[in-house]
């Protein structure tokens, strides 16, 4: 069967890419002779931006796994990249042609294997895209992929999603996600850091969410993370913030039925709800 795309969120419109060149698992070969001039300058110039914002905001695993990517004044090829990556943790990349659903997704994180969008924003779209591109993939989830303990609690994430489909818990799962592998924080020796790939990849989010007094910042809680919704079309408003990778992957070894179900009916919070106010039923 022909691989579907995938509509993201709310929105009517068609997502981007083509979906006739995935495979059943919906990955796809990394069209590299299809990148234009453009293409590798935009990348290019959005690497140099963002690498210039890290020192004193992102991770210091991230700033030290981040020339595992390797070239940066192009579009990287992920063959090159996977040389590094498997020989590090037993990751790969594969190629993608956009969102993809998500079972293949849960599928492809459990079988360590990272699905990376294989196109790129338009120079229009240079400060904000809506969906996914291989920039946010491959510059803001790859390099922690390079650190083990990060590397296992994503695989673990996946092979948690296959359950959590079955049990009808993705939307409390998707969650997790979010606040972690996305918009995560963490707290080092050097002050409040952001690990999250959809922080790391943002000019302005990046700043926003360590320096900024506006949005609240609470540790990290499986049970209130599963209950608070998030905003994906402006900076987030709740950030959640952990102590170490190994803290997040030790909180992620137990079995999640028991808390699915104890969720399950409760009221979410708000993705503004103050740390002390209990939502009220609807």
């Amino acid at each position: 069967m022909a691989a579907e795309p995938v509509v993201y969120g709310a929105s009517e419109r068609p997502p981007r890419g083509d979906y006739r060149r995935a495979n059943a698992d919906y990955t796809c070969a990394q069209d590299f002779a299809a990148y234009t001039a453009q293409d590798h300058d935009t990348y290019r110039r959005l690497y140099e931006r963002q690498s210039a914002l890290l020192p004193g905001l992102a991770s210091e695993a991230f700033i030290a796994a981040l020339p595992a990517l390797g070239v940066k004044d192009r579009i990287p090829r992920f063959e090159e990249i996977n040389e590094r990556l498997y020989k590090a943790t037993r990751w790969e990349i594969v190629a993608v042609p956009g969102l993809i659903p998500e079972v293949p997704f849960f599928t492809l994180l459990a079988n360590r294997k990272f699905p990376v969008t294989d196109w790129i924003r338009t120079p229009e779209e240079f400060d904000y895209v809506v969906e996914p591109d291989i920039f946010h993939d491959l510059f803001g989830h790859v390099p922690l992929l390079f650190n083990p303990v990060f590397a296992d609690y994503v695989q673990r994430y996946g092979q948690g999603g296959l359950k959590a489909h079955g049990l009808g818990a993705c939307e409390m799962l998707s969650r997790l996600y979010w606040y972690t592998i996305e918009f995560g924080l963490i707290r080092e020796r050097s002050g409040l850091r952001a690990y999250g790939a959809g922080i790391l990849s943002s000019s302005g989010e990046l700043p926003y969410s360590v320096q900024s007094p506006e949005p609240q910042r609470l540790p990290l809680q499986l049970e209130r993370t599963m209950r608070t919704r998030y905003k994906i079309d402006t900076y987030q408003q709740t950030y959640f913030v952990i102590d170490s990778f190994e803290q997040l992957f030790d909180l992620t070894a137990a079995d999640f039925t028991p808390i699915y179900e104890r969720l399950r009916g409760q009221p979410e919070f708000a993705a503004n709800a103050a740390e002390a106010t209990e939502p009220a039923m609807a």
